[in-house]
């Protein structure tokens, strides 16, 4: 007699992160819903070593391949093997909350059709008792994903949940070319889906360990909105413009650190600021010298599968 099918799918992209699959893949296992009610796919996106024994110790898990290069293409090749009617996605750097599944399930059976949710993304801090200048940064300033489904219209990739039918009503992620979530966001919103942010469904991604990290993080996002900026009239005085404002924006965004329930105490307080100015400061420059000089996007080893939009 075959075994019921699992009414939830989890799809988990990977590349080259076999302690963080770990951990993720932990945090699944330590869900509140019966583990027989959901299925977990990791799909490999180019490894240099498979996470077969990563895989291998945690129960109703299969590991898959992805050839195609970027978290779309692996996302996509899950999905395709899904038993699940619910298809729900992580990253294989985040760790899911107790309750991640159980809220996200409960959230879409109270929902109409034609909904996907969004959820919650917080920091993970090994040490709790103090913040790393990176992490009290983007405690404030990274993956704000009610920002970006109330206010931009997408859900991050990285804490994602929609019905199989409605999936397939939208179509696949993108490549490499585009910020996959974004424009799969879009799509979604012209298929007739309404994006919905559920504060209860959280997930956990750890902090940068530098500010290069987030500097290489920025220069691929600023390549996605160069080649849409390059479509407009006049783009390049608009893109100037913007680099301005960019630069000139700590001065209002110093107050979101100040009064953030993120963080506690002036020292992570004051970590934050420091840390602000310098990447607005970069992304200024970085745009400066894209006006007249751009390189694409290079999938490679450093460039793991993840949320889509790591800041603002």
């Amino acid at each position: 007699m075959s075994s019921p099918k699992p009414l939830a799918t989890v799809i988990v992209p990977h590349l080259n992160q076999q302690a963080a699959l770990e951990a993720c893949l932990a945090s699944l296992d330590a869900q509140s819903l019966d583990r027989s009610s959901f299925e977990v796919i990791v799909v490999d996106n180019g490894s240099e070593s498979l996470p077969d024994a990563t895989v291998a110790r945690h129960p109703n898990v299969r590991l898959l391949e992805e050839h195609r290069p970027g978290p779309g293409p692996a996302r996509n090749r899950g999905v395709d093997a899904a038993l699940g009617s619910v298809l729900c996605f992580i990253d294989a750097d985040c760790r899911a909350d107790a309750h991640w599944l159980e809220q996200a399930l409960s959230a879409l059976d109270a929902a109409p059709s034609s909904t996907v949710l969004g959820g919650d993304v917080r920091i993970w801090r090994d040490d709790t008792t103090r913040f790393s200048a990176i992490e009290a940064y983007e405690s404030v300033f990274a993956y704000r994903f009610k920002m970006y489904i109330e206010k931009q219209g997408y859900s991050g990739t990285g804490n994602l949940a929609v019905r199989r039918g409605d999936f397939a009503k939208v179509g696949p992620f993108r490549g490499l070319e585009v910020a996959e979530d974004v424009e799969w966001g879009a799509r979604a919103r012209a298929a007739g889906m309404t994006i919905r942010y559920v504060p209860g469904m959280i997930v956990y991604h750890p902090a940068r360990s530098s500010l290069r990290e987030l500097f290489v993080k920025w220069d691929r996002h600023l390549n996605h909105e160069l080649a849409a900026a390059r479509a407009s009239p006049l783009w390049q005085a608009r893109w100037l413009a913007r680099a301005a404002m960019v630069l000139a924006s700590p001065l209002i965004d110093v107050g979101k650190v100040v009064t953030s329930d993120r963080l506690e105490g002036w020292s992570a307080r004051l970590k934050a600021i420091a840390v602000l100015v310098a990447i607005r400061a970069y992304r200024a420059w970085r745009m400066l010298m894209m006006t007249f000089k751009s390189r694409g996007i290079v999938w490679n080893r450093a460039n793991q599968p993840g949320s889509a939009r790591a800041e603002e």
